[in-house]
This record gives structure tokens, sequence and C-alpha cells, in this order.
């Protein structure tokens, strides 16, 4: 397996300190704060863990990899997190119903909340189906990776601690990234293949180790359709300034991380000095696993 990516299962293997409470690490990130994909992850990874085990697949890898049928979660992020510091998370049992789980957590440093979630879990049942048709999408084999792209278009130190912090993920643009094509507004569209940097261990699709893991990769690029509308580069670049505000995932069908993924995104709108992304995840043979809304902080440094 990828050592970053190990790196980052142990991440996400939250310490438990008291029933219902749990505590995580973070690691560098590429702005003076915790990454939030990483809190929300780790947040759900502590919901998770409090979820009755028949709402469980059978296997399981540790304890915080195994794991629930997570069907949707709504979050905020309420204030910027200390890498340095860890991140206590308070898990609330709100209810354990017949087919439906929910719990809230709440994350604390130094006394103060600084992110709240509430995620739903449910029983597998059989139902209604139908999708939408996936998009068009270049083959992610044929599109070069992170490692290529980024020092085309990224100061030399930008470029390697953006590789550096997206080492567990082996993620491809479909086109050029924001930072490509500074000054030229293009349509509000960007579409990103992603998978682990490693296979991970036999655990079941869908099972919260993918789900956690999806959560983590779904906050790196999702604003970039905003920027794309106006001409900007992004925090890489220094053009804006921005941060995640609230960030909503519904998971309709089971996948696979360590496998293929097209991420295709779009941003409806951007005003207030905030922007707004909506997103949709398939699967390579064309199944809509997840959809994603997230609205950021998205301003013009004065």
């Amino acid at each position: 397996m990828n050592q970053a990516l190990d790196a980052l299962l142990d991440l996400l293997d939250l310490e438990q300190i008291e029933e219902d409470i749990f505590r995580g690490v973070s690691r560098s990130a590429l702005v003076p704060r915790v990454f939030g994909g990483q809190v929300a992850a780790q947040a759900l990874v502590a919901a998770g863990r409090t979820v009755p085990d028949d709402r469980s697949p059978s296997s399981r890898l540790r304890s915080s990899r195994g794991g629930p049928n997570a069907h949707s979660l709504h979050a905020y992020f309420l204030r910027p997190g200390d890498p340095g510091a860890p991140i206590v998370y308070t898990v609330d049992r709100i209810r354990d119903g017949r087919s439906f789980t929910t719990r809230r957590v709440v994350a604390v440093q130094h006394g103060q909340p600084i992110f709240h979630l509430s995620a739903s879990f449910q029983t597998y049942e059989e139902g209604l189906e139908h999708q939408a048709v996936m998009p068009h999408a270049p083959d992610p084999e044929t599109l070069p990776t992170a490692a290529e792209t980024l020092p085309l278009h990224l100061p030399g130190h930008v470029a390697e601690r953006l590789i550096e912090a997206r080492a567990a993920v082996d993620l491809r643009y479909a086109d050029v990234p924001p930072w490509g094509t500074v000054g030229q507004p293009r349509e509000p569209r960007s579409q990103v293949w992603f998978r682990t940097n490693g296979k991970l261990a036999d655990d079941a699709p869908g099972s919260l180790l993918h789900v956690c893991l999806a959560t983590y990769v779904s906050d790196m690029t999702l604003l970039d359709s905003v920027l794309l509308a106006h001409g900007r580069g992004g925090w890489a670049v220094g053009d804006v300034v921005g941060a995640s505000l609230d960030h909503a995932m519904w998971f309709h069908r089971p996948f696979r991380v360590d496998e293929w993924l097209l991420y295709d995104q779009e941003s409806p709108s951007a005003s207030g000095g905030r922007g707004l992304g909506q997103a949709r995840i398939w699967t390579q043979d064309g199944r809509l696993a997840v959809t994603v809304i997230q609205e950021g902080v998205v301003r013009v440094p004065r």
C-alpha cells in the first residue's frame, strides 16, 4: 500500500477517550488551518463508531475502517482548525430507528466548536431505482497525473506542497485546472477522476471506509468551478481568499474509492463573497454514487 495512503488511513483511525468521545490529530495543509475534508471525514468516522452493528457490513478492517452504511451528511465549518492541536469529537446519539440512525458530532479545539456534523445511516433495503445519465469524460488512464500537471502551472515549492498534500490520492483533471488559465474566464464546470493511490484491503464497497475517504477527497476541488467562471487561480496562487462554509453529501449506491470515480462539478452561483459548488460522483461503469453540494467563502483580496 502507498505510504501516504496508509498515513491517511491512520489519520482517520480515531482514538476513543470516553464513550461517544474521540480524539483525532491533523496533518499539515497548504494553508495554516486544518483541511476541511479531514475534519469532515474524522467526524463521520466518530459518528459511525456509535452506530449499531446491524447497520454494519460483515467485514471490517480496523474499528474505524469498516462501518455502517452512511446515506447522508450535512456539515458546517464554524472556525478554522489548528493543525498543531488535537481535535475532540463528541457524538450525540440523536435517534436509532428501525431503518435509520441519526448522529450529531461536534468537533472541539481549545474549548470552542470548530465543526458540526449531522449524519444519517440506513439499513439496506430494496426500493425504486432510477438515475441520471453519466456525463461524457475522458478515460482517466489517458490523463496526466498531478505530479505531471501541477509543476506546469504552479511555482515549484507550491506544486511540491500540493503534490505532497494529495499524495494519498491519484487525482487527474480532465481539463486544465483553474491555476492553469488565470485571467481567462471559462464555463464554471470541472471534472476530475480520483482513486486512492493504492488498493485497499478487501472491505465492502460503500462501507464507512470508502465513504469517509470520498468525503475527504470531496473537499479538494469542488469550489474550482467557482474560480473558473472568473478566471481566478485560487488559493494555490493567492488571487482569492477562501474557506469552506458548509458541505452536504448523499450516498446513493455502493462504490470503492480505490477504483476510478468521476467527480463532475459545476457552480450555479457566486454572490455576496460566497460561491456554491454542486457535483455528482460516478463510478467508472456509470453508476451515480454520490451527490455533493458545498458553499464556501470566495473573496478577492483587497
